[in-house]
């Protein structure tokens, strides 16, 4: 539970109403509860442990009545009133809300915080995606119409593949590739695939990399001959240059992930979809690619995130021509 008083707005009553309201909360705990300063002088946290199995709403609902009746007590009804009280219950559940990203700017002060020379860093960052994203696609314009006709003559169907990706803080948007799989295919191959994949529980045996275990189906039987040497060369990404210009994307940045992938995301996993916008290429891409493990990415994901700056986009994308022609991880 946090507990923020209002320290603005209270006319210079505030170390009073603050330390009425520290003793109302402390009366309206039991001695298993831990309670403290989340922020000091200004946000008050308690962790009530040991709520047994009773349904959450019930609890929170009789945690929140007996707190309030505690701050009545003790403070008048317009202090009372300035008061906010949240609640925050761990395990998360994905339940929680409708996306199942939980981003409470206070809860987690570090994925929010940004001050005025990152700003202005991004916008540096959101004018180079701009910039590089129109120059790509006006100079490999000869290449893409070349493979575009490589896909339509190779295999039935339409030349861009569709599908719903996840975007930063959750939010969905179209994303682009060249087609390399044969249409109608069966997705369920990749979806249980990739939720063994992310609990660690590929067979090491089952893959074509000397028993490491790869992001990516090995010999996929649903990809064409075409989109074989695509994805061995990443060529079949070049269509996501429109999602970086269109603001869906960065050029560099974590893989924006799948709907069903982020289904089998441990609550730690959704921060890379939280710190920055996805992107083409990333710290993964130039650092063994698929044949890391899932964890791996993300802890390299969170990495690029934490340690971001523009020398760092620049190094990456220096990196990513040699990932790409070595095909090494890529299938």
């Amino acid at each position: 539970m946090l507990v923020d008083p209002g320290g603005s707005s209270l006319n210079g009553n505030r170390d009073s109403v603050l330390t009425q309201t520290v003793s109302a909360i402390f009366s309206a705990i039991r001695e298993t509860d831990v309670a403290g300063w989340y922020k000091d002088g200004a946000l008050l946290g308690v962790v009530f442990a040991e709520l047994g199995q009773a349904d959450k709403k019930s609890i929170l609902a009789a945690l929140q009545a007996k707190v309030t009746a505690a701050l009545r007590s003790n403070l008048k009804a317009e202090e009372v009133g300035l008061i906010q009280i949240s609640f925050h219950c761990f395990p998360e559940d994905r339940e929680d809300n409708d996306t199942g990203f939980l981003a409470s700017a206070k809860l987690y002060p570090d994925l929010v915080r940004r001050d005025e020379a990152t700003r202005t860093s991004r916008v540096i960052k959101r004018v180079i995606d701009i910039l590089g994203s129109a120059a790509a696609l006006i100079v490999l314009a000869p290449i893409l119409l070349t493979i575009a006709a490589a896909i339509k003559l190779s295999s039935p169907g339409p030349i861009l593949f569709r599908q719903k990706r996840i975007g930063q803080y959750g939010v969905p948007f179209t994303f682009l590739k060249f087609r390399s799989m044969y249409c109608a295919n069966d997705s369920q191959i990749h979806m249980e695939y990739i939720k063994r994949f992310i609990a660690g529980n590929v067979d090491p045996g089952k893959s074509e990399t000397n028993g490491q275990a790869v992001y990516k189906i090995t010999k996929d039987p649903r990809v064409t001959r075409v989109g074989r040497l695509l994805r061995k060369t990443s060529l079949d990404e070049f269509p996501q240059l429109l999602n970086v210009l269109m603001g869906e994307m960065s050029l560099v940045g974590p893989r924006p992930p799948i709907p069903y992938e982020v289904e089998s995301y441990d609550i730690w996993h959704r921060r890379r979809l939280l710190e920055v916008r996805p992107g083409l290429t990333g710290l993964w891409q130039v650092n063994g690619r698929s044949r890391l493990r899932f964890d791996d990415m993300v802890r390299l994901d969170l990495k690029y995130a934490t340690a971001w700056s523009l020398w760092l986009d620049v190094k990456i994308l220096l990196q990513t021509p040699r990932a790409i022609f070595s095909g090494d991880g890529a299938y």
